[in-house]
């Protein structure tokens, strides 16, 4: 292989927006995550509604009943 041309492995901080805070290995450093195992539906068993950039409030106003 070539000498200097591979990104350095780090340790990386992973943030969960729940606030979740765990560790791994990366060429980032840091790292910001929407959702992770402790909070996603698929792992949890719960049902949780996710707002991602506002979609979910769009849906509703798209498709609300207009009175």
């Amino acid at each position: 292989m070539k000498d200097k041309i591979h990104p350095k492995y780090q340790k990386c901080t992973v943030t969960c927006a729940c606030g979740n805070v765990f560790e791994v290995q990366s060429t980032v450093a840091k790292i910001t995550v929407g959702i992770c195992s402790k909070c996603h539906p698929f792992y949890t068993g719960k049902q949780k509604l996710v707002d991602t950039e506002g979609r979910v409030d769009a849906f509703r106003r798209r498709y609300a009943k207009k009175a």
